[in-house]
């Protein structure tokens, strides 16, 4: 069983920065395929990024070039860095663990409680 808990989400400005992070609980989130999705009112859920238990990372075209996923295994923890944030940034951002992971959210096994996050124009 992990659980995960999200921090980091606010309110900022177009053009602006947030970084999330998520702390995992348990002794094996080195073994786990870690990622982020989204999801704004009246959408679906979607994929924002991953990351393999040796930091191969993936992410949606979207946020590519302005959002980085990292982790450290260290402290149970993976980030979300973004950067130039547009208002169409704006949802509610989930972590995700899994082992299998991948694009797709029903390859993930335990989620977070997920953070707010509104980019204003």
């Amino acid at each position: 069983q992990v659980q995960l808990v999200e921090s980091g989400g606010g309110l900022v400005q177009a053009g602006g920065s947030l970084r999330l992070s998520c702390v995992a609980s348990g002794r094996t989130f080195r073994r786990y395929f870690m990622g982020w999705f989204r999801q704004a009112p009246g959408k679906e859920r979607e994929f924002v990024a991953a990351i393999t238990w040796n930091s191969n990372t993936y992410y949606d075209d979207s946020v590519k070039g302005r959002f980085t996923i990292s982790r450290d295994n260290a402290v149970n923890t993976v980030y979300l860095q973004m950067n130039i944030l547009k208002p169409e940034d704006t949802a509610v951002y989930y972590c995700a663990a899994g082992s299998v992971g991948g694009t797709y959210y029903r390859a993930y096994d335990y989620w977070g409680q997920g953070t707010q996050v509104t980019v204003s124009s």
